[in-house]
């Protein structure tokens, strides 16, 4: 069992900085999802840790141990890799058992533990198989159980799950979640599917172009967003974003856009009225966005009138593709909508749910106040 820290950490090539100051501490037993877009230096990130790619700069320590200069194999990681890759002329149970006795482990202890990992993985019955005669669920197993029976100190995986179809990648996802739980070990996981990574990890860690963007629970990466890129990659359907300028009224706050005019809530007047006069990007959800029947109780409407484009029915709920004098939005709505395609509809925006960031510095109004207010108490 160990924990992970990243101390300024730097990843370059040549010119271009691949991994740029990157600093996490990760708790022991904690399971840390590094998320973002393709070559945003998550999977370089993993590869350091694991020592298959030196660093150009900064300390990375496993525990208390600085692993700068510790061979892979001296380093007490087990990695899980996209391709699983499993050698094909082994069975299952040699391909598991193929670390322990590069390492001269006893084979008393190998078979316990390759029964133990097939046993806890429900692949007991697949040993004396090959990876050819084995669907993408059943090596994705495979790929966990090799690493199992290593007992590192933590896991590494990335991004395991891209080769498996989607219904595979939901089961997986719930498999991976109790593996954790029932091994108390620490788990690093990479993907770009946000989805995957708000469902596992206990906090993520969001990347882009080498930067690290926030690290946060699932709740807060989505509910307090530090910033535009986060508020934007996270989220399915992404959130909708328009430009604004905040503006004081009659006692208030208005956010005023080239299509609408809305009020934002008084409880928050204090945390925006320092940028009242000043150009905003202003953001609101698409599950923020209702049809005016069927607006939820007890939420603070902003009333707009929208065109239908585009209406996808999805059973639990409709996501309505809507457009005001050239400019589209998205909203999840409830399926006993009316929309109807190339039709005007009553629309409700939640301003107790909108988002307001900085044009400059494309930081979040709201977390920025909140930062601020918590370091002085």
């Amino acid at each position: 069992m160990a924990s992970v820290t990243f101390n300024h950490v730097y990843k370059r090539f040549g010119n271009t900085n691949a991994v740029n100051d990157l600093n996490i501490e990760i708790a022991d037993k904690e399971f840390l999802v590094f998320v973002g877009p393709s070559g945003c230096g998550k999977s370089t990130s993993l590869r350091m840790l694991a020592g298959l790619e030196e660093i150009s700069d900064g300390e990375i320590l496993i525990g208390d141990r600085v692993v700068n200069n510790v061979a892979p194999k001296d380093r007490d990681v087990a990695m899980v890799f996209q391709s699983y890759a499993l050698y094909p002329h082994m069975t299952v149970y040699d391909n598991m058992a193929f670390g322990l006795r590069l390492r001269k482990t006893p084979k008393h202890i190998i078979d316990q533990r390759v029964r133990e990992a097939a046993k806890s993985l429900g692949i007991e019955q697949l040993l004396d198989r090959r990876p050819r005669q084995l669907s993408g669920g059943q090596r994705q197993r495979v790929a966990v159980g090799r690493a199992i029976v290593r007992e590192p100190a933590v896991f590494l995986m990335d991004e395991p799950l891209s080769n498996l179809d989607a219904k595979l990648r939901v089961e997986a996802r719930s498999f991976i979640s109790k593996l954790h739980q029932r091994l108390g070990t620490t788990f690093i996981y990479v993907t770009h599917d946000q989805t995957e990574a708000m469902t596992m990890g206990t906090r993520i860690c969001v990347l882009n172009a080498g930067e690290l963007q926030q690290v946060d629970t699932p709740f807060n990466l989505y509910h307090n967003p530090r910033n535009l890129f986060v508020a934007g990659f996270i989220g399915s359907p992404s959130m909708n974003f328009f430009d604004a300028t905040l503006r004081e009224e009659n006692g208030g706050l208005t956010v005023e856009t080239s299509i609408f005019k809305l009020p934002t809530p008084p409880q928050f007047a204090d945390m925006y009225r320092d940028h009242a006069g000043k150009k905003v990007v202003f953001g609101i959800r698409p599950e923020d966005i209702h049809d005016a029947d069927y607006q939820p109780p007890g939420i603070i409407p902003g009333m707009v009138k929208a065109n239908v484009d585009v209406v996808e029915q999805m059973g639990n709920e409709m996501v309505v593709y809507l457009e005001m004098q050239g400019t589209t939005f998205i909203s999840r709505m409830d399926p006993r909508t009316r929309a109807r395609i190339g039709h005007a509809m009553d629309v409700v925006f939640n301003m107790e749910n909108v988002h307001l960031f900085d044009v400059d510095s494309k930081l979040s109004l709201a977390y920025e106040y909140k930062t601020a207010n918590h370091a002085k108490a």
